[in-house]
């Protein structure tokens, strides 16, 4: 067996592990969506105070900010195996602060907990993806960002099967983690113990300046508002869409849960689609038909009107937002030196619309109702539609 064999055998490997750990990402973060009503009712809170303990997940930007020190320290596969540990104990107490304790504190924990590692994790394998794209010479970025989507897709299903069989959402949560933090243990082992990346040894007190550098940047700055819009829209998805279609069109939980599945599933069928399509229009024309398409999914979905047009709009909806994270990330990744400060510049812009939208959304839910709260997604949209200029690979 030739050298070049074992190499292709060992990117193999390593791709399927940073897929495999896109892809608890996105079971992770859709582990409460579905649950949310019932997670509502257990604490006896309202949107607004639901919004707020949400905003706890909001901590994830700075945990993308961590991030490069964790790989620095402990190396891609053990910083990975250990954040996606701690994301696997959030949502583990969510599900108990909430279903057994009736704890708001305890259930703030757990988001915020979620969040930390997540927003680490986040960045991690983004980083470690365009390493694998490298070492394989390929396009790798949309597939493993349809690995998150799918991640999604099986979070939701498991929420909306759980919803409609009456298991208590805390067995569920505490259920998914011990599988998710398993699943991690077997997949991190799998990723190259490599030396550290450009910018990764240096002190923490330089990477936190390479890190403010990139907000001075105007370019990243406009790659950071186009996912603002896309970002805001996925997260009103996985934590808005259910009650949305519950409290707003009149479905009952496990309808309600079944929608949000789709939306993950439109979203995942279009990022899997989404490489080739790019590599024919470039990002910049991919980004503004689809979020020309999510603006139009989200008048369906705000206006209403028969079932069947509202479902169009979630499936109109989740194209809208799923090629800018990706090609965002993409773009930070090449748009200068040291690929790690600048991605985590923007994965902060896109978690706090994903991760911090949640409580403007529930704060305007109370003064216009949530449907008619969901205008600032389609307004953010259009800024991304007109800054996508940003995203045009160097030099072009």
């Amino acid at each position: 067996m030739t050298d070049e064999l074992l190499d292709q055998r060992a990117v193999a490997r390593w791709r399927n592990a940073i897929i495999v750990a896109f892809a608890l990402g996105g079971i992770t973060m859709s582990t409460w969506g579905p649950r949310l009503p019932s997670l509502r009712a257990d604490l006896g809170i309202d949107n607004s105070f639901l919004g707020l303990i949400l905003g706890g997940v909001t901590i994830g930007s700075i945990g993308g900010l961590v991030s490069s020190a964790l790989i620095g320290r402990l190396g891609a596969r053990m910083a990975i195996r250990s954040t996606l540990w701690l994301v696997s104990a959030g949502v583990a107490t969510i599900g108990l602060g909430a279903g057994m304790a009736h704890s708001v504190w305890l259930t703030t924990l757990g988001f915020v907990a979620v969040g930390f590692g997540i927003g680490a994790v986040d960045v991690m394998i983004n980083v470690e993806g365009s390493a694998v794209e490298r070492a394989a010479g390929r396009t790798l970025m949309p597939l493993m960002h349809a690995a998150w989507s799918a991640g999604v897709i099986i979070g939701s299903g498991i929420g909306a099967a759980s919803a409609g069989l009456h298991i208590p959402f805390d067995w569920q949560f505490v259920g998914e983690a011990v599988l998710v933090a398993i699943a991690a243990t077997i997949a991190t082992g799998f990723i190259p113990v490599a030396a550290p990346q450009e910018g990764e040894k240096a002190p923490m007190a330089d990477r936190i300046r390479a890190w403010l550098r990139g907000w001075t940047d105007l370019r990243l700055l406009l790659i950071g508002l186009v996912m603002l819009g896309v970002e805001l829209g996925e997260g009103s998805a996985n934590n808005w869409l259910t009650l949305g279609v519950r409290d707003g069109h009149g479905q009952p939980d496990a309808i309600a849960a079944a929608y949000f599945t789709v939306f993950a599933i439109g979203e995942t069928a279009a990022r899997v689609g989404g490489g080739p399509l790019v590599d024919r229009i470039g990002r910049v024309v991919a980004i503004r038909v689809t979020t020309a398409v999510g603006v139009v999914g989200l008048l369906f979905f705000i206006l209403g009107g028969p079932a069947w047009l509202v479902l169009i709009g979630v499936v109109l909806w989740a194209v809208g937002v799923s090629m800018g994270f990706p090609l965002g990330m993409s773009a930070a990744a090449d748009s200068g030196p040291n690929p790690a400060a600048r991605v985590s510049v923007v994965a902060s812009i896109g978690y706090v619309a994903n991760l911090g939208g949640p409580p403007v959304v529930g704060a305007l839910s109370e003064h216009v109702g949530l449907l008619n709260a969901l205008f600032v997604i389609i307004i953010l949209l259009i800024v991304g539609f007109f800054c996508a200029g940003a995203l045009r690979p160097r030099g072009h």
